[in-house]
């Protein structure tokens, strides 16, 4: 019980450092992401949480899983597949160690949010008409100046998720 309690208040202290971290809203000049003709959705760093991750090897980040209204009543309701106007939004930063926290703790066991990787922010959406070639999904990524993809990134998208059909090509499951 007291492991389940730590984990409970470990996410929710990722959380609440993750919120407090990201400014309001992204560029407001962001341009479309080739391919998918995607923008930064404006106001969605004020979209509900899905879950937090940790993404270990090369990317070796942490990462908030954010999703709009319609994304977040489609998890609560373990909707699959998910409805048309769905985008999920992933923000990643940097895994580091806190000296600070750990000084306290007296071991090293705390990470924290460091600064964000090259490429920080990306988004998919769910349109099944314009997106059919992606299985109803259109994919954007975003740099930390708010610069898309280029078209070959964005061409690795689908085939990643592509293994997770069955889950509609979402990696990401409800932590409610």
């Amino acid at each position: 019980m007291r492991k389940v309690a730590f984990w409970v208040v470990a996410i929710a202290a990722v959380a609440g450092v993750l919120a407090s971290t990201v400014p309001a809203s992204g560029p407001a000049d962001e341009e479309a992401v080739p391919i998918f003709g995607i923008k930064i959705p404006p106001g969605y760093r004020d979209w509900k949480l899905i879950s937090v991750a940790h993404e270990e090897g090369n990317l070796n980040d942490i990462r908030a899983i954010l999703g709009n209204d319609v994304a977040i009543k489609a998890y609560r309701e373990g909707k699959l597949p998910f409805p048309e106007g769905t985008v999920i939004a992933r923000i990643a930063w940097d895994y580091v160690p806190s000296e600070e926290n750990n000084k306290v703790f007296g071991r090293a066991q705390s990470f924290v949010p460091g600064p964000a990787p090259d490429w920080y922010l990306q988004f998919m959406v769910k349109d099944s008409k314009k997106y059919a070639a992606t299985g109803g999904w259109g994919y954007a990524q975003f740099n930390k100046d708010g610069k898309p993809a280029d078209e070959a990134k964005l061409k690795t998208c689908f085939p990643c998720h592509e293994p997770i059909k069955a889950r509609d090509f979402v990696f990401t499951r409800y932590a409610p």
